[in-house]
């Protein structure tokens, strides 16, 4: 067995010297070469349908203000002034949108706070082999915004649906430089929980409500 001397260098070298290329591959053994994308986008909905996520789909990044806000005023009640506030991070893409085209939404940015009922973010990647979000910590997507609202709404490319957890991991070496980020989170659908009596409760360590805004280039 190694030493402990023998165990610090060899962490102290990866992280110095990280690696640049994660395997390309699919842990799924029937998986066929050559799968298309939106053979992979139709499995990702699928398994965000089982998952209970809730799927908002758009044809153009434009439509994505106005497309979260009639969501959020079906699914989430309004505050006292009649606006829904939505928390987000410093997301260069997300800025970018055009909120003031859109009524009854207030936009809030930074980390979380205790009355934050609604977090947005967006993720790198979406794994189609398990409907999984993911998403890198920082400014720009503060880690906050999806443990601490009961409503996480997260921002997607169609083109950024990938097969395996692998190609994702790639997908995040590509989008922060070669460079892992300190924290990617992998969120598979809303938090829950069956610890106690064997029943299923939402929102146990985290949101009661996951939904995914899913837009095509």
């Amino acid at each position: 067995m190694p030493s402990e001397a023998t165990c610090a260098e060899a962490v102290a070298e990866r992280i110095a010297h990280p690696l640049q290329h994660w395997p390309l591959r699919s842990i799924r053994a029937d998986e066929p070469a050559g799968v298309s994308k939106q053979a992979l986008i139709g499995r990702f909905k699928a398994q965000l349908g089982r998952l209970g996520a809730d799927l908002i789909e758009v044809g153009s990044v434009a439509e994505i203000p106005a497309a979260l806000a009639n969501y959020v005023a079906a699914n989430v009640a309004d505050d006292a002034a009649g606006l829904a506030r939505i928390r987000m991070g410093s997301d260069a893409f997300l800025a970018a949108l055009p909120w003031s085209s859109t009524s009854g939404l207030e936009i809030a940015t930074g980390k979380a706070e205790a009355a934050d009922v609604i977090g947005v973010s967006r993720a790198i990647a979406g794994v189609a082999e398990t409907g999984t979000l993911v998403l890198v910590s920082g400014a720009d997507n503060p880690v906050t915004l999806g443990y601490l609202p009961e409503t996480h709404i997260v921002v997607l490319e169609a083109g950024a649906i990938v097969a395996s957890y692998e190609e994702a991991m790639q997908s995040v070496l590509v989008a922060t430089g070669g460079r892992m980020p300190r924290t990617v989170n992998l969120i598979t659908g809303a938090s829950r929980t069956g610890d106690i009596g064997g029943k299923i409760v939402m929102g146990a360590h985290g949101p009661r409500r996951v939904a995914v805004v899913l837009w095509a280039a």
